[in-house]
């Protein structure tokens, strides 16, 4: 069971700021931003790149979700980074696909 499936099932517990029957968003512990907020899908795709053809609409679903929250945390307008990492040479820590969403200050491209 991963990380993210145990904050789901509320044994561990979480800052949940957004909840439906496919999605739980929740605030990173560890922020990077003043907004950092993990969006995450109850049913598990270990990453990106391992995600069928029947996930089209659960992923478009997160990113839908994610402007909704970016709208109701009030970044939308000033901006926001929506960032999905795979593997371990793209960042990916916990092996159940999730979408972070930063905002609250001003975003560098490259990041680093």
């Amino acid at each position: 069971m991963t990380l993210f499936q145990k904050i789901i099932a509320r044994e561990i517990p979480a800052d949940i700021v957004f909840e439906d029957d496919l999605c739980l968003a929740f605030r990173d512990i560890s922020p990077k931003a003043p907004v950092h907020i993990l969006v995450v899908p109850k049913r598990v795709i270990p990453r990106v790149a391992e995600s069928l053809p029947a996930d089209m609409e659960l992923l478009g679903h997160l990113l839908f979700t994610a402007g909704q929250i970016a709208r109701s945390e009030g970044v939308a307008d000033s901006g926001f980074r929506l960032v999905i990492n795979n593997g371990p040479d793209g960042g990916e820590t916990v092996p159940h696909l999730h979408v972070h969403l930063l905002g609250g200050r001003p975003m560098a491209w490259p990041p680093g």
